[in-house]
């Protein structure tokens, strides 16, 4: 017998609730920790009140945004368009209330997610650096623990926001609709949460992004290059603005694109539970929220159990934590697919299994993401090390080594997605479900379980990517507080660690975004389908629509290139900032002079928050203004199809290579740091500094941008779909 509806809603509910205060207990635990020492309470206090500045002056623009586009949403579904027959619900008053609300809620659940993730990193990399003065493994788990309540507090919340609204509009089902024909439609009226989050997600990203790496810029050009400095010298003015830009990019933008990720992905393979609702009923519908549950307990689980002793590998012990956290949460996948999609009663009651071995192919992609990344990433292997080997020869040897690089870094994950689509596609088509007219209709549902099946891990995942920025911002604190060598040993070792998690985890945001974009394309022509009762098809034979690919990949070279712009224009004022302290104020170099690091700080907020606008509108703007202009043609969805469609090829090819080529320049020149080809101060380290400042936008800017990009042009022509009709 198939669980109901309640039952469902109050699992995902009470687990979700349990993952919040599990996130919670962390947090009291890791702030619990000793701050240390009076000096690095300093300057951490100082990354503290840069972070949370920049972070309440960022969520004021992007409310004013949200806002308007908001209003641009209510007035679109409520005035510009035709009422349909196949509407959610027949007023359309009523239909753009239920979208806009939906959009504003999953804008603010975001935005607090993104808060939340950072207000924690930011007080536990004092906590990882007072626990460094005495042990690798304290120090391992205060930052793994501080990033294991973003992590957990990022997907709770996004499953959580999902299911409570489906719960609120169970409660709101009109007069004459059975409780049936109701909850097909409401993944329809959801959609809006998904837009919000993306929305959010992208100017958090993009905001973030170019916070971070015009302070590293002009930190590194400076300060490295033309003042032979160390990385975190605290004579560098620029020095607390790159360590606040870790927090802003790192913990708070990739909560923001994790979150939005939860988010879209299970309201897209809900509209796809809706189309199987005769065979499953709810519990289809209700599938991927229920799996993500699940994967929040695998992944509480997984942190707890990470520890390694003091001369251990940190790295070995993270791994460990995922792979204990991927097995938990393929059982539990495989729980909830016998549970949810097996009923003896029904034509197909062996289906589950299929859809249970499309959520392994799905985990075992983000595991062989993960490879992937590793091995175009670390300076174990022959890229990185051949990059670092070109930079005997100057810099521009460097940046050719390094684009080639990248380039050849989109091979492997293309065959990847490709086997995982193919192979869960054809899992799902063999299942034993059918239509009306005996055609199989499980393929596109089998890949929502490959996607799904990917996201049982992003607790743990998020877990990792923060863990980063707070090991860098630990070992920035030990430098500039001129801490013993054995201590600043420690945090260079799990500095390294978190260099490679962000890497890794940056392959898994990609990896999940790719079989995301499938998994809501497939959404997008299922919608038009539930408007029109027709099945369009993307003829690029036909003019029109091969425009509109065209316009498509054009998108995503032109976004790349504002938002490599805008680090640039930012780095620039930077720059001529920390020239001009150090002219000024000789005693700077010679120690006897404090820098002024709020100057930096201020600079690079503003410079952030002007920069971001305009790419961030040109994402919001152009799909809506595709699909408009060809409407007046008479081919609106299909042309968005295909704009939609090459978009996201492209978007997935260009970030794979932003951001495998840049993570390879940065631990290039790490490499050399090691000692090799001279070491630091040496030639080739000079030119691998390049390359990295070079790579710096790449991976930390455009790349992690185009991730949320991808599902952004999802998301808004889901919503926007009956506009285009």
């Amino acid at each position: 017998m198939q669980p109901t509806q309640s039952v469902l809603l109050a699992i995902i509910v009470a687990l979700c609730g349990l993952a919040l205060v599990f996130s919670l207990g962390l947090s009291r635990w890791v702030l619990a920790r000793t701050r240390g020492k009076p000096e690095m309470q300093k300057i951490s206090d100082a990354i503290q009140q840069g972070a949370e500045a920049y972070l309440a002056r960022q969520y004021r623009t992007i409310s004013v945004l949200a806002v308007v586009v908001a209003v641009l949403i209510y007035v679109g579904y409520a005035y510009l368009r035709t009422p349909n027959a196949s509407d959610p619900v027949t007023d359309p008053h009523t239909l753009a209330l239920y979208v806009t609300v939906s959009f504003l809620l999953g804008a603010l659940s975001s935005g607090v997610a993104g808060y939340v993730g950072m207000w924690v990193s930011i007080r536990s990399n004092i906590r990882t650096a007072a626990a460094a003065l005495s042990s690798l493994n304290g120090a391992l788990q205060v930052a793994l623990r501080g990033g294991a309540v973003a992590g957990m507090f990022v997907v709770a919340m996004s499953l959580l926001g999902v299911g409570l609204l489906f719960w609120v509009l169970t409660a709101l089902q009109p007069a004459g609709v059975t409780a049936g024909e109701w909850n097909a439609k409401i993944p329809f009226l959801i959609v809006g949460y998904g837009f919000g989050a993306s929305f959010v997600a992208l100017f958090a990203q993009l905001g973030g992004g170019i916070y971070t790496k015009a302070a590293d810029v002009g930190a590194d050009l400076v300060g490295k290059v033309e003042a032979g400095i160390p990385e975190d010298d605290p004579r560098n003015p620029a020095v607390i603005a790159d360590l606040v830009g870790d927090n802003v990019g790192d913990c708070a933008g990739r909560g923001a694109d994790l979150f939005e990720s939860t988010a879209a992905e299970n309201i897209g393979a809900m509209i796809l539970g809706v189309f199987l609702y005769r065979y499953f009923g709810v519990p289809g519908i209700l599938f991927p929220l229920v799996v993500g549950a699940f994967g929040l307990v695998a992944s509480m689980v997984g942190i707890l159990t990470v520890r390694t002793a003091e001369d251990g590998d940190p790295m070995q012990a993270l791994n460990r934590g995922f792979y204990l956290t991927a097995v938990l949460a393929l059982l539990f996948f495989g729980v909830a697919c016998r549970w949810l999609l097996a009923a003896p009663l029904q034509p197909a009651p062996d289906a589950w299994w299929h859809f249970f071995l499309c959520g392994l192919v799905g985990i075992l992609t983000s595991a062989a993401f993960l490879l992937i990344t590793q091995y175009y990433t670390e300076y174990a292997y022959r890229p990185v090390r051949a990059i670092a080997e070109a930079s005997q020869t100057g810099p521009a040897t460097n940046i050719i080594q390094g684009l080639a690089v990248g380039m050849e870094a989109t091979v492997l994950p293309v065959f990847t997605i490709g086997v995982a689509i193919v192979v869960s596609y054809y899992l799902g088509r063999g299942s034993g479900l059918t239509n009306s007219a005996g055609e199989p209709i499980g393929g596109l549902f089998g890949t929502a379980a490959a996607t799904i099946g990917m996201l049982g891990t992003a607790g743990y995942i998020l877990a990792m990517d923060t863990f980063g920025p707070i090991t860098d911002n630990a070992g920035g604190i030990i430098e500039m507080s001129q801490q013993p060598e054995a201590v600043r040993a420690i945090t260079d070792r799990l500095d390294a660690v978190g260099n490679t998690t962000k890497a890794l985890t940056k392959g898994y945001a990609i990896g999940s975004a790719s079989l995301a974009a499938f998994l809501l394309f497939s959404a997008y022509l299922d919608e038009v389908f539930n408007y029109t009762h027709h099945r369009i098809s993307v003829n690029l034979a036909r003019p029109e629509v091969f425009v509109a690919g065209l316009l498509g990949a054009m998108l995503v070279f032109w976004f790349s290139s504002l938002a490599i712009k805008a680090v640039g224009r930012a780095a620039y004022a930077v720059i001529n900032e920390v020239r001009r302290q150090f002219k000024e104020r000789p005693g700077i170099m010679a120690g006897t002079e404090q820098p002024d690091y709020a100057r930096c700080v201020d600079l690079v907020t503003v410079a952030a928050l002007r920069e971001m606008i305009v790419p961030g509108a040109l994402v919001v703007g152009f799909p809506i203004a595709v699909g408009l202009a060809f409407k007046t043609l008479g081919v609106g969805a299909e042309a968005v199809a295909a704009f939609l469609m090459i978009a996201t090829i492209t978007g997935i090819l260009m970030a794979i290579f932003l951001n495998t080529g840049g993570g390879a320049w940065d631990n290039a020149k790490k490499y050399i740091e090691t000692g090799v080809y001279g070491g630091k101060r040496s030639d080739a380290h000079k030119a691998a500094v390049v390359g990295d400042t070079v790579g710096d936008p790449f991976k930390d800017t455009a790349g992690p941008s185009l991730h949320v990009l991808i599902k952004l042009l999802s998301t808004i022509t889901l919503v926007l779909a009956p506009l285009f009709i």
